[in-house]
Formats: structure tokens, sequence, C-alpha cells
């Protein structure tokens, strides 16, 4: 059986009943452990590079480990001229994450163990509204997937959530959304009492961002802009090989850029955002227009009520049928897209652009207008450099995204509370 990390992490009594080194050596496994987790199978040679030990104190190390029941060996790695060396990795389902993914127009709730596995997945059709009491519906549902997954509370380590809007992170609120719920206490607390576990709250864009930073395509890159298409298009942002939040976690804001002279009025209170023009509710609206002034195509065939819950799934479904009207209207949003980005590139000059969300399942359809666009309104130097790539994460960016964010603070805690009693 697994040791449950919960029983692993000590607390300020288990702290004061071991002496310096033995906090230094829990300390050294608690790296380990956080590095395994975020970087899979390791090797002993990896260990001792990255934490700048010997070969010895690694190897005790990971052994202890092994029969703490934390790690455990997962076959042989590549070899470098001599034996093949073994790979450690985390015991499987040895800690638990909830993580949840609010959408426009459903909430998405997964448990995720310690390898990043899903455990359970489930969705719900829920619009965002000031009248939602979103902590007791979180709470219910969760507890819901908890006993269809056949996994005790006690077993979960924390809850991510992902969400759009104005999220600061820091301050665990959400400036746009559910502001009902955050008076006089923030979101993020509330949620907390509730769960009785830690919570880390971050926008949709930055969690997916993450998720890429972390594993996906942007990991060990320095320059890196993640694009998310979704219901709204959102920002992630990679300088320098750190993720960027700005000054109060608002940093990415790229769907409100004004883009059209007296467009359409936005959700947030300016008109003309690219997200009126270039998101999925942009070309869902467009989509509806065009069939309501008698465009040719196969979504003619919807009913009328399919017709009023379009998504963007369904006009992607469309093109790959080879659906003209379909094909088109997902150009134009590229097109604008596109013009956006290479505004970005301009700025950022980033090595590679990667696109994600429900928009970029449309692959071709969408990745051809917004190169074409890019390569009219960006200049050569800048976009010879960059590459624009798809996300290779798929649908559960968000997901992963919250899962590392709350493990992240969780670990760096239990870090600090070590180092505070190292002498």
């Amino acid at each position: 059986m697994p040791t449950d990390l919960h029983n692993f992490f000590l607390d300020e009594k288990n702290l004061s009943t071991i002496n310096n080194v033995e906090r230094k050596k829990f300390l050294q496994k608690l790296k380990i452990i956080k590095h395994l987790f975020l970087n899979g199978e390791t090797s002993n040679a990896e260990v001792c590079q990255r934490f700048n030990v010997s070969l010895p104190t690694s190897m005790s190390l990971l052994n202890q480990l092994t029969e703490e029941g934390i790690v455990i060996k997962k076959g042989r790695g590549k070899s470098e001229g001599g034996r093949k060396p073994d790979l450690y990795g985390l015991i499987e389902e040895s800690f638990f994450v909830i993580s949840v993914h609010i959408e426009r127009f459903r909430i998405k709730l997964a448990i995720i163990d310690n390898n990043h596995s899903i455990i359970k997945e489930k969705s719900w059709p829920t619009e965002i509204s000031s009248e939602t009491n979103i902590v007791e519906l979180l709470y219910k549902w969760s507890q819901e997937l908890l006993q269809e997954a056949e996994i005790k509370q006690d077993q979960i380590m924390g809850v991510g959530i992902s969400m759009p809007g104005l999220v600061s992170a820091d301050a665990g609120k959400n400036f746009t959304y559910y502001l009902s719920e955050q008076e006089p206490e923030s979101l993020k607390l509330k949620i907390e009492k509730k769960f009785k576990k830690p919570v880390a709250i971050l926008n949709d864009a930055k969690s997916a961002c993450l998720a890429e930073f972390r594993y996906g395509k942007a990991k060990n890159k320095n320059n890196v802009l993640v694009i998310s298409m979704d219901w709204g298009i959102g920002l992630g942002i990679i300088m320098g090989g750190k993720m960027h939040s700005g000054e109060s976690g608002f940093a990415g804001e790229f769907g409100h850029i004004p883009m059209t002279e007296d467009g359409l009025l936005c959700h947030c209170g300016k008109r003309g955002c690219l997200e009126t023009e270039a998101s999925g509710l942009a070309l869902v609206r467009k989509t509806k227009e065009g069939l309501k002034a008698g465009q040719t195509s196969v979504l003619n065939s919807l009913k009328k009520e399919e017709l009023e819950k379009l998504e963007p799934e369904t006009i992607i479904e469309a093109a790959n049928r080879g659906d003209q009207f379909a094909i088109q209207a997902l150009s134009e949003i590229g097109i604008k897209l596109g013009k956006g980005i290479a505004i970005l590139i301009q700025i950022f000059n980033p090595e590679l652009v990667i696109l994600e969300g429900k928009i970029a399942e449309a692959k071709k359809f969408i990745t051809t207008p917004i190169q074409q666009s890019i390569n009219t309104y960006c200049m050569m130097q800048l976009k010879e450099r960059t590459k624009i790539e798809l996300s290779t994460l798929g649908a559960h960016s968000s997901l992963y995204g919250g899962t590392i964010a709350v493990m992240e603070d969780i670990f760096k805690d239990q870090v600090n509370l070590v180092k505070s009693h190292i002498s």
C-alpha cells in the first residue's frame, strides 16, 4: 500500500521532535517528491544533478522514499554507453487532487492522481451567473465524483480551480464573476473553509499556460505565448523561462484589446474588443447570423433548440465534413485572431506560440488563416523566428494546470515550514 502524502508530511509538532540533520534530509525528500510530480520518472544521476548531491546520498534518499511507500522503480532509462539506469517515479494513487474547470456554460470536475492520470471526470451544463452559489455547487458535485470514484475525502490533497475573468491567484479572488460569493471573504478562502483543503484559483488561460510550461510544448523553453481560444480569448506569457502574471495578476487579457472602431459591445463594457470578433462566442454568433440570412450549410438541419445551444465543436465538426460555410466562418475568425497574434509577436518576440482550447480543435481550418494573417501583419524578421503550434494536451490542459497550481502551493508551504525549523 502506498503511503498517503498527508501522512508523510510533517507538522509543527512532528518537526520539533526530530533533529536538524533529519529535518534537512526530510527537506531533500520533499524536493525529490515535487520533482517527480512535475517531471515524472527520473534516474538517480538526474536527482544528483538537479539537487547537487552525491550519488550515494541521492540513492539513499530514493531508497528511503521507496521503503516509505512514496517512490517505486519504474523500469530502465536510456543507456549512455553503460548499464541502463533505474528510473524512479511516484507510486500510483499516493495522492489525489480535485481539479475544476469553470467555463462560460459548463463546469467540469476531475479527480487527478499524482501521476497526472484522470481517475474520474464529469461535467455539468451551468451558465455563469451572479445568482449561482458556486461554493455549494462545487462541494456537492465533488462529493458525487468522489463517491463514484470510491475515493475518500481525506485522500484529497487540495482543490485547483481554473475560471474565466480577472482572477488574482494571490488574492484568491475573481474580480469579474461570482462577486457576491467573495464578500467579505475571498472566493478561495470560502472554498477552503467548505472543503477543509488547500485551494488554488487561477485564470483559465494561465492555468492552460502553467500546464504547457510544466509538461507541455513550453517545457524547457524560455519565451513562449500560450493563446487560449475558447468561448473567450486568453493569453499566458512565459518570458525568460518564467510565467508572468503582472502586478495585479491580470496580465494576458488579450481578448479585451480593442481591435475594431465602434465595434460590438463586449461583456467587459468596452466596444470592439478582439473577443467580440475572434472568439468562440463570436464564431457561434456569426454562424447563427449566417444561417438566419439563408447560407447553405449542413448546420441548417439543426433543430431550433440545437441551434440555440450551438457550440464551437458543432461548427468544427461541420468544417471537417467539408461544409464550406463552416470553413469560411472559422477562416474569418482565424484572420482576425492572427492579426492580434501578429501584434503580440512584435511585442514579445517569442520562440513559440501555442494554440489551445476549443477553437484549436479546428486544426488546419484555424491555423492556416492565423498563419496567413501573421504573414500579412507581422515583420518578417520576427515571424520567421516564431513557430506556431497546436497544444498536445487536448481538452484537459486547464484541469492539469489547476492540479499543478494547488500542489505547487502545498509543496511550497511544506518546504517553508521545514526551512523555518532548520537552524
